[in-house]
């Protein structure tokens, strides 16, 4: 396309990379002085807006708290949302982002919809694993019911091309003509070297963006994800997370966001980022979002009331963690440099994280990644209610 050649050419001259290369240190300086303010407590001048973080939020369900965040944190300008079907079909999901939006009065964002089904995997494959190696606990849009009690949200199963009404009613804004990975290419050619992408859902998106363009992953900044399991453990002694711990406590290694496609996650962990943050599932264990933190962040915040009205208490901070993590380095305890795939060999280990320290890898292009194991769930809530405290 004749835009995809004017930008590569511009970006490879001597010029614009000496150029993009001093205003990546003033990014950083940036993002180094919003996570202190945040983590202090200081107010953040209305001069950062000059120096914005951009970055891409891919995700696979409605508008959650994590997006609420990245919305309203300052300095930061959210390009768009990219939707993928995962915990819910894609259409569901795009309704209820729009709506989201609406309702935080941010429809300038645009959300573009991307892939309906996984790459490989499929609702029928996924019953045939099952009948050979168990029953899996979430199955995200196929799932149909329960295995076992729970105070889990029922699960609303139907086709992919139904759009049941949300409680919160219907969009009337309507999604980007444009296909998601059409734009995740698009974007990072507009600004090269400076757009995170922060992935909290299935990949499907993020590797057909890779595979019709190469030179999508080293253009982009980096890459921060919510996927991936490596030795979690229940933490919090609450029934909801007894509950949710049922998901790893007889398969450590097994993650939802990433097993839904698991071929598509593979060809992501391969591609040349510049630099990749993985969140797994292991420090979200010593979070949950309390009925008394939606509460304190609804009372400080009309539209963000409006939003949490409808949310069930009691799940793990997944998203969360991925967002503030990017907005706020320090609630990080302890990490790792890891590399890192997903087990694409259809047996019992399907869709399971594979990861090895650095030497270890069979190196067939695995790409090192900082793996967040602990933060602190205390910085965690204080940087999300004093940025969703803001008007």
């Amino acid at each position: 396309m004749a835009y995809h050649q004017q930008i590569t050419t511009s970006w490879k001259s001597g010029y614009l990379m000496s150029f993009f290369s001093s205003r990546n240190a003033r990014y950083r300086l940036c993002g180094l002085f919003l996570a202190l303010a945040l983590a202090c407590g200081m107010p953040v001048c209305s001069g950062l807006a000059a120096e914005n973080r951009k970055v891409i939020i891919d995700d696979d369900d409605s508008l959650s708290l994590a997006e609420a965040t990245l919305l309203k944190a300052p300095g930061v300008d959210v390009l768009g949302i990219t939707v993928a079907s995962g915990n819910r079909w894609r259409d569901d999901e795009i309704n209820r982002m729009l709506r989201g939006l609406e309702i935080l009065h941010r429809t300038d964002v645009p959300v573009v919809p991307g892939a309906i089904y996984p790459l490989i995997n499929s609702e029928k494959l996924t019953e045939k694993w099952e009948s050979l190696y168990g029953r899996l606990i979430w199955k995200g849009a196929w799932m149909k019911q329960w295995v076992e009690p729970t105070n889990q949200p029922a699960p609303n199963y139907h086709a992919p091309d139904v759009v049941p009404t949300p409680a919160d009613g219907n969009a009337t804004t309507k999604p980007s003509k444009e296909i998601a990975a059409n734009f995740l290419i698009r974007m990072v050619h507009a600004y090269p070297g400076q757009v995170t992408i922060l992935a909290a859902g299935a990949m499907t998106n993020l590797a057909l963006a890779q595979r019709l363009d190469p030179e999508f992953a080293s253009l982009a900044k980096e890459l921060v994800y919510m996927g991936g399991s490596l030795n979690p453990h229940q933490q919090l002694s609450t029934v909801a997370a007894g509950q949710y711990a049922r998901e790893f406590v007889n398969s450590p290694r097994r993650e939802f966001n990433l097993r839904f496609d698991p071929e598509a996650a593979s060809i992501v962990m391969h591609a040349p980022w510049h630099k990749i943050t993985m969140v797994p599932s292991d420090p979200a264990t010593a979070t949950e979002l309390s009925a008394d933190f939606l509460h304190r962040i609804a009372s400080r915040n009309a539209d963000i009331s409006r939003l949490v009205a409808h949310w069930q208490p009691g799940s793990p901070m997944w998203d969360e963690i991925a967002a503030t993590v990017w907005l706020n380095p320090q609630i990080v305890t302890r990490s790792d440099q890891l590399y890192v795939d997903i087990n694409t060999q259809f047996g019992a280990g399907y869709g399971d994280t594979l990861s090895w320290s650095p030497g270890y890898q069979p190196d067939l292009d695995e790409q090192k990644e900082t793996v967040v194991e602990t933060i602190n769930p205390t910085a965690l809530l204080a940087t999300m209610e004093q940025i969703l405290g803001r008007p």
